[in-house]
């Protein structure tokens, strides 16, 4: 067994992964009792015999997750397309998340996350985002008969909104930025359980399936690179989970180079990371037309840095005109995807053209949400472009 991969010894439960406190998992919790987001302590994972192959969604690896549910909230979520394309010249292969019933990957967590609080008796809950998280959760609330708070930035556009309110959701507009927007959930958690999915450990629990599906897609095997656009980092997180599970089975030899593409406009795991640094490091946000990885203090920072350097992967950065290069290119191959998926692309290039990636690796690009999504802007865009 790997060093660094201890097997199960305990009954699963919430960690505070600083401190090191644990609460009993049967309790709806969204942080520790000093207000740190928790985790969920290892957990043994699952070998390719079993695999629930008759269902076609993500509870097909139910098995690997902390909590038995009979009943799961459950669309077709997971199951999503790995197709192979060259880019930059190279061989590629992307991962299309958003063929999810919401339009993105946040469906994942959202699905074992619903499900999960369901059983343990939560009938409302609060959630804050500016998107597809929103979405997500307020998809699967409905879903399953929850009643659900989407508390948004003031400024997110009516487009996004509308998808969260046609669920059913409740959607509060909050004046101020998107920071401000989580410090309003914090303070309504006291009245509305908290379901935030860059708190839940249950969300990283769903995100985690990202990683045995693309083991099962590439005939249970681990990529050597997987280039994810990051915000939050839940992608990140909910890889390093389950690929180390896989580690821990004997059912991958190494855990594959995971690489975190941010916005220069807004990129603090960037400049955290290249500073050596183990939590946030301050530094400069601007706009930038991937805002769904616009987040200036990502709330487990410090698990998703552990995470790029234990995978010996790293963070890369991309300029607003890169990322609009790369969204129009990847439409001219046929994947249409929002903005913030196309950062992944445009990392891909800059790695490629580093030496830090080479052309004979298999490496996977995430593509996490939908170009429906944000066709607006990206009309807007495509308008600008010089008449040819």
């Amino acid at each position: 067994m790997p060093n660094d991969v201890k097997p199960l010894r305990e009954a699963p439960a919430y960690v505070d992964p600083i401190s090191g406190q644990r609460y009993p998992i049967s309790e709806p919790r969204w942080c520790s009792d000093t207000g740190a987001p928790l985790m969920i302590t290892q957990l043994p994972g699952l070998a390719r015999n079993m695999i629930d192959t008759a269902k076609r969604s993500l509870w097909r690896y139910a098995a690997a997750l902390p909590v038995y549910i009979p009943d799961p909230i459950t669309m077709g979520e997971g199951c999503t397309p790995l197709v192979s394309r060259r880019w930059a010249g190279v061989p590629a292969r992307f991962k299309l998340e958003w063929f999810s019933p919401t339009g993105s990957f946040k469906d994942r967590g959202a699905s074992v996350m619903v499900s999960i609080l369901r059983s343990q008796g939560v009938t409302r809950l609060l959630e804050d985002s500016s998107g597809n998280g929103g979405a997500a959760i307020a998809a699967y609330a409905a879903a399953g008969g929850i009643a659900a708070k989407i508390l948004v930035p003031a400024h997110t556009p009516n487009d996004k909104t509308v998808q969260m309110r046609s669920y059913g959701a409740e959607v509060e507009l909050i004046p101020g930025t998107r920071q401000e927007t989580s410090d309003a959930a914090a303070r309504q958690a006291a009245s509305i359980f908290y379901a935030g999915h860059n708190w839940q450990p249950f969300f990283l629990q769903g995100a985690k399936t990202l990683a045995y599906e693309l083991w099962e897609d590439l005939g249970f095997r681990e990529p050597d690179n997987l280039i994810i656009p990051t915000g939050a980092g839940s992608n990140i997180l909910g890889c390093d989970i389950g690929f180390s599970e896989l580690l821990c089975r004997g059912e991958i030899a190494s855990r594959p180079r995971l690489f975190a593409a941010q916005p220069e406009n807004c990129a603090p795991l960037d400049a955290s990371f290249k500073a050596g640094s183990s939590d946030l490091v301050p530094v400069e946000v601007r706009p930038t037309i991937a805002d769904g990885a616009s987040i200036a203090k990502p709330v487990r920072a410090r698990e998703v840095l552990a995470a790029l350097r234990r995978s010996g992967g790293a963070t890369v950065t991309v300029s607003e005109v890169e990322i609009e290069e790369a969204l129009l290119e990847l439409g001219r191959i046929g994947l249409y995807v929002e903005p913030t998926s196309a950062i992944a692309a445009a990392a891909f290039t800059r790695l490629l053209e580093r030496g830090v990636i080479q052309p004979g690796e298999t490496t996977v690009l995430v593509l996490t949400g939908a170009g429906l999504k944000t066709t607006r802007r990206i009309g807007e865009l495509m308008a600008a472009l010089p008449t040819r």
